[in-house]
């Protein structure tokens, strides 16, 4: 066959690619045979961001010359080649910043145990609506499914459970699952999952010791290695993971994984975590892929937003430089007891702490070391009270509030803040607190609690002159009753 007059004959970007048939139904070594002046060119006189790993083409060379090893392309060209299907791709390599509409085409006859086919590709800037919807019915329906489930959610994290069960019934797989990444925590967590009955695969939450958050950040690299995902269908492609990546090997065979097609999770560029399907028939890979390939689009905008969303309410709650609740949580959380919705019939108590000498540590040792005693401060309170029990009412100041508490309980919170506190540099309270007997007398207990803690801070000063700075205001919530 004059392979050259076929990939000339096609105006789209073509290469005709061979593919080694094994006696095991196997294959050994995929080549690019040829390709028309298109596909040369996009080797010899690429655009930067279209850049494969040599610029010189060599006629019937194997195809890792060009781009690193794709298991997924792999898999492409075998089914094309030898098992004689016509195929359709449309996807983002992470190696390059472009979407790809690419055709392979099963060409005849086969010369011996060499198997042939086209590789055609069109490529774009921006994804096509048109291109990403041209899939089967019944994906389809299950996807706009999932796109309208997720929209009207109540509970975000509990539609997903439902969506990823469906996801996993569709593919045929025993596992399916989300796992996000943050790299600021340098942590992973499950956002949901799926399992088939009577399988042996364990909960993702087994796994995620302090240390797998490096086995997931080196999927990026080294096992998807510039493909928009992983297939593993059989051991030959699971002893290219283990080729690549022995510890996430392991991980894997450890816990019953035999197949799996991993996919990453972004978000306007930002990658979110992935999502995988495992232990499905090798027959299924395809359609596994195709179905997570829309699946992840769609849900890494979602998912994107959600956790904006969480991001947003965290900004808006939390005290950044000491990780506290800050003052709009804790003016929000004082209407609710004084006007009864969460105070009324049972006690409350307040503690005011104020950092003696934080102005001293600013004028002699600069910001940074007042910053660090601040977090100092929070860490000492994290000792005695509970997250959600502690606010940073001003600039060095800071208020715990607690229901259901006794007069003998604060006083002993009061102890305990003291003996936290000795155990940090230059850390040191003015503390004040009071209990009232109903929530919705709030307002008083603050007054209260706020005078007790100012008559320790002057106290503090007379003992220590040299300290001595003006009390600052704005502990209390405007708010009075």
């Amino acid at each position: 066959m004059d392979f050259q007059h076929v990939a000339d004959s096609i105006g789209a970007m073509t290469c005709i690619v061979s593919v080694e048939k094994l006696p095991d139904g196997g294959y050994g070594k995929i080549r690019i045979v040829t390709g028309n002046r298109t596909y040369l060119d996009s080797i010899e006189r690429p655009a930067d961001k279209l850049r494969l790993l040599t610029t010189r083409f060599e006629p019937n060379s194997e195809y890792t010359r060009y781009l690193s090893r794709d298991l997924n392309f792999e898999d492409f060209c075998y089914r094309a080649a030898v098992e004689k299907k016509c195929l359709h791709s449309y996807a983002h390599p992470d190696r390059m910043d472009a979407w790809f509409n690419m055709t392979f085409l099963p060409l005849w006859p086969d010369d011996g145990n060499i198997c042939y086919c086209t590789y055609t590709m069109e490529v774009n800037d921006e994804p096509s609506p048109e291109r990403l919807s041209n899939v089967s019915g019944e994906l389809a329906a299950a996807i706009l499914e999932t796109s309208i489930r997720l929209r009207g959610a109540r509970d975000f994290r509990a539609a997903m459970g439902e969506v990823i069960k469906d996801i996993r019934v569709l593919c045929h797989a025993e596992h399916c699952c989300i796992l996000l990444m943050d790299s600021y925590s340098r942590t992973c967590s499950v956002l949901c999952q799926d399992f088939a009955e009577d399988t042996k695969l364990r909960p993702m939450e087994t796994y995620l010791d302090d240390g797998y958050y490096e086995i997931a950040a080196s999927w990026e690299d080294t096992v998807i290695a510039g493909s928009n995902c992983l297939i593993a269908k059989n051991e030959r492609d699971m002893e290219v993971v283990k080729e690549r990546n022995p510890r996430w090997y392991r991980s894997l065979t450890d816990g019953f994984v035999r197949t799996i097609v991993l996919f990453p999770l972004r978000s306007q560029g930002e990658l979110l975590g992935y999502m995988w399907a495992s232990n499905f028939s090798a027959g299924d890979a395809g359609r596994i892929k195709e179905t997570l390939e829309l699946a992840t689009f769609i849900l890494g905008s979602e998912i994107g937003n959600d956790l904006l969303v969480n991001r947003l309410k965290e900004l808006s709650s939390r005290d950044l430089l000491t990780g506290t609740r800050n003052r709009n949580m804790m003016n929000n959380y004082v209407d609710r007891l004084s006007s009864g919705e969460e105070g009324r019939g049972r006690s409350v108590g307040v503690v005011f702490a104020d950092l003696n000498g934080l102005k001293t540590v600013n004028d002699t040792r600069g910001h940074d070391a007042g910053d660090r005693l601040l977090r100092d401060a929070a860490a000492a309170l994290g000792e005695v009270f509970r997250p959600e029990e502690i606010f940073r009412a001003g600039g060095d100041e800071f208020a715990m509030i607690l229901t259901a508490v006794t007069p003998e309980e604060v006083a002993e919170k009061i102890a305990a803040i003291r003996a936290a506190a000795a155990k940090y540099d230059d850390l040191v309270f003015a503390v004040g607190g009071c209990v009232e007997a109903d929530g919705t007398c709030i307002y008083s207990a603050l007054r209260q609690a706020d005078a007790a803690m100012y008559e320790d801070k002057k106290r503090y000063y007379e003992a220590h002159p040299e300290k001595k700075r003006e009390r600052g205001g704005g502990r209390l919530p405007e708010k009075t009753p």
